[in-house]
């Protein structure tokens, strides 16, 4: 009697228990799951990080009480955003006071709409401190944005950080001015440079079919010789052709380009082994990666003096088994990769490339032509058919090897976007 009595009690105690974890699950996936997480996130821009240089660096004392605007240039749209905070080669934690993003009014100018100022939140506080050798993202903010939106984010530094991190090659302008000016309309007496730093990206949620494509480049995808402020690098063209595409108009572009960078050596920044985690695998989004580097390596190699043919070709395989390395760990991240085949550069007054040279320069595109996912071949657009060592007059902005503005459009518009489509 006793032993039922107690059996009907477990019984009960069961169903009872069985109910409340229905319960439970039924009310969870509501909390757990707000309605922003249906989208997803997609890097709308970003740009690579690196040590300035002595004569791109800010002095100290204009990094003291000082409000720093920084115009972006976004290659997707959506409806909340966030922002990367940058700490990457500090000695020391990164403190900012505040930090906030407004729309620009002029993009060659430090204008914006102050109706539109907000200030970004850090785990819901206004000010951030960023460890050093670290990134710190913002909280999500409801910001609608479009395709082709300017955005200023302006950053209020208390004291100079130790150590800065930041992108030369900016090709926009930036501003700075004393005081605390995060939300001011307007920076008149601002100190201007083409220099960006502390940022390295701004997501926006979008559809889930969105994806983003990054470039991992050079100078050339850097932009030597775009025109400041003009957004006309061959990265910024493609996004427009992307946007004009109804099936590829949820595609962004993610420039990832250092000037003078390699595959093999740091130049200026960390060779592109060394960086491509942060600059390609960490990006919000990305399905597809177009790795165009190699001219430094190969340009750089009988730069002061000639070499031997030997010496070409064992290096020529050092830069094969580069690619070797960045195709295999971008497969290993479901990612589809493309070459861009290395322009011509005969005639270049920096690297002065000999008939070695240039049967180095053929012998990596015939590699890349033959073993990446897809193959963009720039050296084909590029070239001048009368004399295909070097870039077309056309295109060249005059030192032989960097594209001129006509150059870039050239690069991003002789290609077929169905390259976009292979991917699983």
């Amino acid at each position: 009697m006793i032993r039922s009595f107690v059996g009907v009690i477990r019984a009960g105690y069961s169903n009872m228990r069985s109910f409340l974890i229905t319960c439970v699950l039924v009310v969870l996936p509501m909390r757990s799951f707000p309605a922003q997480r249906l989208n997803s996130w997609v890097g709308a821009w970003a740009c690579s990080q690196q040590i300035p240089e002595p004569q791109n660096s800010l002095a100290l004392d204009d990094l003291r009480n000082a409000t720093l605007r920084q115009v972006l240039h976004l290659s997707i749209g959506g409806g909340s955003l966030r922002v990367h905070i940058s700490n990457a080669f500090g000695a020391t934690p990164l403190h900012l006071s505040a930090v906030h993003i407004a729309r620009s009014t002029n993009i060659s100018s430090a204008s914006i709409d102050t109706a539109s100022d907000k200030p970004l939140l850090f785990h819901g506080e206004f000010d951030v401190t960023v460890p050093a050798g670290a990134e710190f993202v913002s909280d999500p903010l409801d910001y609608p944005v479009k395709f082709g939106s300017d955005v200023a984010i302006s950053i209020h530094f208390d004291n100079p950080p130790d150590g800065e991190t930041g992108h030369p090659g900016s090709r926009a302008t930036s501003y700075l001015a004393h005081g605390g000016l995060v939300s001011a309309a307007d920076l008149p007496d601002a100190k201007k440079f083409d220099h960006w730093y502390q940022l390295s990206g701004i997501d926006v949620t979008a559809t889930p079919k969105a994806a983003s494509i990054v470039v991992l480049g050079d100078s050339i995808t850097d932009g030597h010789g775009a025109t400041t402020n003009g957004n006309d690098r061959w990265t910024d063209v493609l996004a427009r052709r992307l946007q004009g595409n109804a099936k590829l108009r949820n595609f962004s572009v993610l420039n990832e380009g250092i000037g003078g960078n390699h595959l093999l050596t740091d130049g200026l920044g960390p060779n592109a082994l060394a960086r491509f985690d942060r600059d390609v695998l960490a990006q919000a989004g990305v399905r597809y990666l177009i790795v165009l580097e190699g001219v430094n390596d190969l340009g750089g190699l009988a730069r002061t003096k000639e070499v031997t043919a030997e010496e070409h070709a064992v290096f020529v395989q050092r830069v094969l088994a580069a690619y070797e390395q960045i195709i295999a760990r971008a497969h290993a991240h479901g990612l589809h990769v493309i070459g861009a085949t290395i322009l011509p550069y005969v005639g270049s007054n920096y690297y002065h490339p000999g008939p070695l040279s240039e049967r180095d320069r053929q012998t990596v595109n015939a590699w890349i032509r033959t073993h990446f996912d897809g193959v963009i071949d720039f050296d084909e657009i590029t070239r001048d058919p009368a004399n295909p060592d070097h870039l077309l007059p056309g295109f060249d902005s005059g030192d032989h090897l960097h594209p001129s503005p006509a150059g870039y459009a050239a690069m991003a518009n002789g290609f077929s976007l169905s390259i976009f489509k292979r991917a699983k």
